[in-house]
């Protein structure tokens, strides 16, 4: 399989690319629905919000009443730190049975709204931004969604940057258009990039490049900044160092701790989206991101 991280600030309309993605195929993974479901009435989350925080947070029926909560538990940091200690942990336990479940071609896509704010890019295939100018992303929350124009404009600075966004993006959806486009856009990327990249990880084989698929690179420097981190992620402790050697023809050089890890990254990193070129040579499985991956050991 293949994981797709999906983000992007609130109002941009990430829940259109969502809903084509998911008319295609995918494993859908709603970190909001999970949050959600955790602290259901009668779950061991909403047990423990209710022990740290008081029983006047629940509501008559005795489900969370979620502004009561907010009211305590974002009045200091301690009081934030022990609500996402209670939370988290069940959360990302619930996403691991979820990923567990997906079937092995899956492409399964994680709907994640704080997905760069909270630096896990680098653990997915492939990150997707969807984007919308910020007084775009302001008049839909106030006429669409009834948010009151300080409260929208308090929830989009509260967030990531484009910038920062863009430097995690492998796909950059703009929504400057309609509903219509950006589904369009969405199906594109599915079709063109998705499937050809599961289909190539499966197979542990390297991707034919996509010139048009590579021109929409969204960072102006490349892909190779991002690798680094990806290739933290996949390679971790075995790894002593990960280098760029030719940011313009993305190569990269990962220095394996051992002769051990350096075996145990093969597998790793066929899984992770670099397939076997050769020894200690991995090239990737995306179409739309060329890259060669050298392993070398201390």
């Amino acid at each position: 399989m293949i994981r797709l991280g999906l983000t992007g600030g609130i109002g941009a309309g990430k829940s259109t690319v969502a809903k084509t993605f998911v008319e295609r195929g995918a494993y859908i993974i709603d970190a909001d629905k999970i949050a959600r479901e955790v602290v259901e009435p009668g779950s061991e989350g909403l047990a423990g919000l209710v022990e740290a925080f008081g029983s006047d947070i629940l509501a008559a029926d005795g489900s969370l009443d979620r502004p009561a909560l907010a009211a305590k538990a974002f009045v200091d940091e301690e009081s934030r730190k022990t609500l996402n200690g209670i939370t988290h942990p069940l959360i990302g336990a619930r996403t691991q049975e979820l990923l567990a479940a997906a079937p092995d071609d899956a492409i399964v896509v994680q709907d994640i709204p704080l997905l760069v704010e909270n630096h896990t890019a680098p653990f997915f295939h492939l990150v997707v931004i969807v984007f919308a100018d910020a007084d775009v992303r302001l008049h839909r929350l106030t006429t669409m969604r009834g948010v009151d124009e300080a409260d929208a404009r308090a929830r989009i600075a509260a967030q990531a940057t484009d910038e920062q966004r863009r430097a995690v993006a492998d796909v950059w959806l703009d929504n400057s258009g309609t509903a219509d486009d950006l589904a369009a856009a969405a199906a594109r990327v599915w079709d063109d990039r998705l499937v050809p990249f599961e289909a190539n990880v499966r197979a542990r084989r390297v991707a034919d490049p996509v010139s048009e698929l590579i021109a929409a690179e969204p960072n102006p420097d490349g892909p190779a900044g991002r690798l680094v981190n990806r290739l933290w992620a996949i390679a971790g402790e075995r790894a002593t160092a990960v280098e760029i050697t030719d940011a313009a023809k993305v190569e990269l050089r990962i220095t394996a701790r051992d002769d051990a890890a350096s075996a145990d990254l093969v597998d790793l990193l066929a899984d992770g989206g670099f397939a076997p070129a050769g020894p200690g040579v991995h090239g990737s499985c995306d179409p739309g991101r060329p890259a060669t991956v050298r392993v070398t050991t201390d």
